[in-house]
């Protein structure tokens, strides 16, 4: 098994900043050639695909509503993914998760979650 474990969650205001990070541990996979992802459920909504990175960390992807304000990186070296957070706005405000190794059926793994909350 392997356990993702997220923090970094917490309080600020519109126009702030956070980084989010997920660290990998338990059974080791192989960082370098295993995508990572962040999903994010507002209350009341579905969870929804914030960011993707793929295993090299040289090909990432974005939903259209985080483009140009969040950068998604990993250290594999410390089986960590990061989720840089600027220019927040409130309705950035959800749990964050974490997510590796994507198959036909899904993500694999998934972390317990880290609440963002953005006053306006």
């Amino acid at each position: 098994q392997v356990q993702l474990v997220e923090s970094g969650g917490g309080l600020v205001q519109a126009g702030g900043s956070l980084r989010l990070s997920c660290a990998a541990s338990g059974r080791t996979f192989s960082s370098d050639i295993t995508s990572m992802g962040w999903f994010r459920q507002a209350p009341g909504k579905e969870r929804k695909f914030v960011a993707r990175i793929t295993g090299s960390g040289r090909s990432t992807y974005y939903a259209d509503s985080v483009k140009g304000r969040f950068t998604v990186s990993r250290d594999n070296a410390k089986n960590t993914m990061y989720l840089q957070m600027n220019t927040l706005k409130p309705e950035d405000t959800a749990v964050y998760y974490c997510a590796a190794v994507p198959t036909s059926l899904g993500w694999q793994y998934w972390g317990q979650g880290t609440q963002v909350t953005v006053s306006s």
